[in-house]
């Protein structure tokens, strides 16, 4: 696959080889998520981010969520998830 002329779509680019040896995020992280998210939906996902296998890859993840949201949680609570974002952001050291 030849990516120089594509436009890059990390939805159908997940095969591809990154050349990243240790993809950690290494910066506190904040996961605002719905509970009727339909990514719970993909096979495995619900698990890999409940049980916090998640936090291999990015260990100071924060997950929030949110009862009646959906996939678009910014969208239909936007005062709570931009309270919930400055709070996060009110907690780190500078």
């Amino acid at each position: 696959m030849n990516l120089e002329n594509t436009v890059y779509d990390p939805y159908r680019s997940l095969t591809v080889e990154s050349g990243l040896i240790d993809p950690k995020v290494n910066v506190p992280a904040l996961l605002i998520m719905g509970e009727k998210d339909y990514c719970f939906n993909f096979p495995g996902m619900e698990d890999y981010i409940r049980s916090g296998v998640v936090k291999n890859f990015v260990p100071d993840l924060e997950i929030i969520y949110i009862p009646e949201g959906s996939h678009f949680v910014h969208e239909q609570f936007p005062e709570e998830v931009n309270k919930l974002i400055i709070d996060f952001l009110d907690k780190q050291s500078i």
